[in-house]
């Protein structure tokens, strides 16, 4: 990543906790999508289970890691309950109702969706049927075990409280702005239980700490954005991990560029930046 020449890494990262080294998918933190985590056995078995095969794209990266991420966070049990934002069709609801999870699945009502484009797009859900589609939970199983609702992400609902986990798969970076996306992640913390775990996937500024977008209907986080997140969340007493590392495979070194690519498809140019998928895992402090 290319650094302005006042960056300081070691003021930066006072009282965040940065780890170095190649990201684990069997054992994840907060971190990048690369190439070497899509060779994981473990990353095969959650295509799997989500009936995929297995892919170089970093929206199916989204999907299982974090499952990963809250299968090793001890969370995705037997009668557990899980909050999806923005779940528009992924097949996140379903593998957790087939889990016998129960999951309260949110997204943007029809009118604010059409009028940002998601409808058109099909990357919307219009009613909890279509969250079901590829038939990965018995319907009867999911009928039972998920809800849905319209909601706004800048706005969460107060009465969605006590969660086990939760969730969303790039949705904070089309709430607004950098500091709206940041603000979300710190509020979906108040769903959860103490001890709880919210994993959240957003788009990553592969190229610079300074300039970025922003103020747009999609913005790039950098890594002092999430710096400055994980103090914000540790100062609370909450517990975050961060892995800046991008790779050095040939994919990780591959830029795909409009139109994009079904496949090799880790990083990308947005505007003048080059970006790629990053995960954020926190648990809730304890009570």
């Amino acid at each position: 990543m290319t650094k302005p020449a006042s960056f300081n890494p070691l003021r930066l990262f006072a009282s965040a906790k940065v780890v170095e080294g190649e990201p684990s998918f069997a054992q994840p933190v907060s971190q990048a999508c690369t190439q070497s985590q899509m060779t994981d056995p473990l990353y095969r078995g959650w295509c799997e289970a989500l009936w995929e095969a297995p892919s170089t794209h970093r929206k199916q990266w989204e999907f299982c890691y974090i499952l990963q991420a809250l299968e090793t966070s001890g969370v995705l049990r037997d009668g557990a309950r899980g909050l999806g934002f923005g779940v528009g069709d992924e097949p996140l609801t379903a593998a957790f109702a087939a889990r016998n999870i129960s999951v309260m699945a949110t997204d943007l009502d029809v009118e604010m969706a059409a009028k940002q484009g998601w409808v058109e797009t099909d990357q919307h859900a219009r009613s909890k049927e279509v969250l079901n589609s590829r038939g990965l939970c018995p319907q009867e199983q999911f009928d039972r075990l998920v809800d849905f609702r319209f909601m706004d992400m800048n706005a969460i609902d107060k009465d969605l409280r006590g969660f086990d986990f939760c969730w969303s798969a790039c949705a904070l970076e089309h709430l607004g702005s950098i500091e709206q996306g940041l603000q979300f992640i710190e509020a979906s913390l108040e769903c959860l239980r103490p001890g709880g775990v919210a994993v959240h996937t957003t788009e990553f500024n592969c190229q610079s700490n300074d300039a970025t977008l922003d103020n747009a209907s999609t913005v790039l986080f950098r890594q002092r954005d999430l710096i400055k997140l994980a103090k914000r969340l540790r100062r609370r007493g909450h517990e975050i991990v961060l892995n800046f590392n991008t790779g050095d495979q040939p994919l990780d070194l591959h830029i795909d560029v409009p139109p994009y690519s079904q496949s090799n498809h880790l990083k990308l140019q947005i505007a003048q930046w080059v970006t790629t998928s990053f995960g954020v895992i926190v648990r809730k402090a304890s009570a």
